[in-house]
């Protein structure tokens, strides 16, 4: 059992179970958006496609991951990079594809510029995401 992801499970006041726990390890462990099939994948021999949603489902809620937009339409998710209890953090940042390897990371140094929007227009979220070589593809 990994002791980080139980004590940030323990911090977001979430029960340790076996899938929270090795979701959570798979997201520590990959540093990059997953996506429910990449999850699925990993870890088919011992969870569900349902039990395994009901995690990211619960994560989500919990602000532990945020959705994270990409090109191909697939739903992917990534760790929210903040401590328990942080009374505001937000998920505006820079998200980057990588055209060669096709993962997808975030690059929370950068937020999103503000944007007014015109009058009755009502801001539910906002995303960016920049594709092209990663660090890694492009040595």
């Amino acid at each position: 059992m990994s002791t980080k992801s139980a004590k940030i499970l323990k911090s977001h006041q979430l029960r340790v179970t076996s899938c929270r726990r090795d979701v959570l390890d798979t997201f520590l462990n990959k540093n990059i958006a997953l996506s429910h099939s990449d999850l699925e994948e990993k870890l088919k021999e011992n969870f569900d496609r349902v039990t395994i949603y009901r995690t990211l489902k619960t994560f989500l809620d919990s602000d532990l991951i945020h959705k994270v937009l990409d090109d191909t339409g697939v739903t992917k998710y990534a760790l929210c990079h903040h401590d328990a209890g942080e009374d505001h953090h937000d998920h505006e940042h820079v998200h980057f594809k990588c055209d060669v390897c096709g993962q997808t990371q975030c690059i929370a140094e950068i937020a999103l510029p503000e944007i007014h929007m015109p009058q009755g227009f009502v801001v539910k979220e906002k995303s960016l995401l920049v594709q092209g070589t990663c660090n890694k593809c492009s040595n």
